[in-house]
């Protein structure tokens, strides 16, 4: 890397340094550290543009290569490692700046982020109204904060410290960012789970069903922020989600629907950058959870929403209290901003079908809608009530009427062969990976199954492998109420690595029983 690198030059060089134009430039070069998606840029403490500028660690600088422009975080380097008159670029800054290896950079001061005073009014207290959550939206968007202005903006929000108007206001400004699909049509459903249950991936049963029955069901999913699979995750499994809006449009006006990465169609951009930095903070803050999810709604073009809330003792909401009060913020928010939102409360305390992780949720997903004997009934009937709801409040059925027609709809196959259509269109269907590595946990003793732990197991998971490895996960083989006996399986953890399996099944053994078996009285 030093013999690459001092290929350029170890001084100031022509055209590098300050020009007679009084430009500071230096070359670019590509470093291949990843940074978590932050712009970071590393110079050296000697070079002539630090010198010059009085640039020091954690300085915001712009860096421009020809009509490109991106605001980075500086890190200083002390030694050799790096040129004088190189600008070494992290992975996602080398990517955003699109610069090639020797162009010349030019580097200056970050312009001034006057929105930053808003989010010192909010670390203080202090509530913000439309105008300065859209100032704040807007320099998020075009990233010009850093990670480190992100965390601050997200912990002053976090909590309760959003009121209804400001959700309303930061919901609003997430949306006035991004790009808007209008479908031309008057009634566009979609649905959204606010996650905390593994193997819930009724999406893709749900969009199927509803897309048969004649609605327009264009459906944006995430990947996995805490948990072992996305929606997204899993759906890449049997189909490519990278589709642009081009793309994406194309598949709904053929079949109906769709079911996408809502991160390659840019329609709250704002919130992808905000969910990185809230992930490792581990923050759970109800009102942006709602912009979150109604921002990338609107932006979809969707008029009616159903959301589904699963409340449970491990999952994200843990009280039927607490989904009485989302559910209502999440109706009057979506009221404010022309959507109809309409609520299902699930049971969230196991999880849902028998696999946790990509490929695994989606081996589940296809024997639903194949109605094959190991389809899991749970995942099924879990699916058909949320598809009922949505073609009741789409009017593609009559009130009391949904179950029926859904019910229907998947068992003469007109949802598997909907299913099937959308993959084609989103690039063909694919086949289901399959781990190399396992290892099955026992019952310790006999009796009841009278707790699951679904955070326990869903890190399990993760720590397998899941979601970048994605036959990775776990198979889960008792449900609450079951009686097992000493030696009977509870699930299996799937690895593509031993050292990730030995990771797993290491974390499992050293924490409390993920499942809690209780004596016959």
């Amino acid at each position: 890397m030093t013999a690459h690198l001092h290929e350029t030059g170890t001084g100031t060089g022509t055209g590098t340094g300050t020009g007679e134009d009084g430009v500071n430039t230096l070359q670019a070069w590509r470093t291949g550290i990843d940074t978590h998606q932050e712009p970071v840029v590393y110079m050296r403490r000697d070079c002539p543009v630090c010198r010059s500028e009085g640039f020091t660690t954690q300085a915001r600088v712009q860096l421009t290569a020809g009509r490109r422009s991106i605001v980075a975080t500086l890190s200083v380097v002390d030694g050799d490692w790096l040129a004088e008159n190189v600008a070494g670029l992290s992975e996602s800054a080398w990517a955003s700046l699109g610069a090639q290896p020797g162009q010349l950079v030019t580097v200056t001061h970050a312009p001034p982020l006057d929105s930053l005073s808003h989010v010192r009014a909010k670390v203080y207290g202090n509530a913000l109204g439309d105008a300065e959550f859209s100032a704040i939206i807007s320099d998020v968007a075009a990233g010009h904060y850093s990670d480190l202005h992100l965390a601050t903006f997200i912990t002053a929000c976090a909590g309760d410290r959003l009121d209804l108007a400001e959700t309303v206001s930061l919901t609003k400004a997430m949306i006035g960012v991004g790009d808007r699909i209008d479908w031309g049509r008057p009634l566009v459903v979609d649905k959204h789970c606010v996650g905390g249950l593994p193997g819930n991936r009724t999406t893709l049963l749900v969009v199927p069903i509803v897309a048969a029955c004649g609605l327009t069901m264009p459906k944006t999913s995430s990947r996995a922020i805490t948990s072992p699979a996305g929606t997204a995750d899993t759906m890449e499994v049997l189909a490519p989600v990278n589709l642009d809006v081009r793309s994406m449009r194309r598949v709904v006006e053929r079949t109906g629907g769709c079911i996408v990465w809502g991160g390659s169609v840019r329609l709250s951009p704002a919130d992808d950058i905000l969910i990185r930095v809230e992930r490792p903070l581990d923050l759970d803050s109800e009102g942006q959870l709602v912009a979150s999810v109604l921002s990338k709604k609107a932006a979809a073009g969707s008029t009616h929403v159903l959301i589904d809330l699963p409340v449970g003792a491990t999952a994200k909401v843990r009280s039927a209290q607490a989904a009485a009060a989302l559910g209502r913020r999440l109706q009057e928010v979506g009221s404010a901003i022309g959507l109809h939102v309409a609520l299902r409360v699930t049971d969230g305390e196991q999880p849902v079908g028998r696999g946790i992780g990509p490929a695994l949720e989606a081996r589940d997903v296809l024997a639903v809608l194949q109605g094959t004997p190991e389809a899991p009934a749970d995942l099924r009937e879990r699916a058909l009530r949320l598809a009922a709801d949505i073609l009741e409040m789409g009017g593609a059925a009559p009130a009391g009427g949904g179950l029926t027609l859904a019910t229907q709809v998947l068992a003469d196959g007109r949802a598997w062969a909907t299913f099937q259509a959308i993959c084609a269109e989103q690039g063909g269907l694919r086949s289901i990976p399959v781990a190399t590595h396992r290892h099955t946990v026992a019952s310790p003793s006999t009796g009841r199954v009278s707790r699951i732990d679904n955070r326990l197991l869903a890190r399990a998971a993760k720590l397998a492998g899941a979601p970048t490895a994605a036959a990775a996960g776990i198979d889960v083989h008792a449900r609450l109420g079951d009686q097992v006996e000493a030696g009977q399986p509870l699930f299996t953890l799937h690895a593509q690595a031993p050292g990730e399996l030995a990771y797993a099944l290491q974390f499992v053994r050293s924490r409390p029983p993920i499942f809690q078996i209780s004596e016959n009285l």
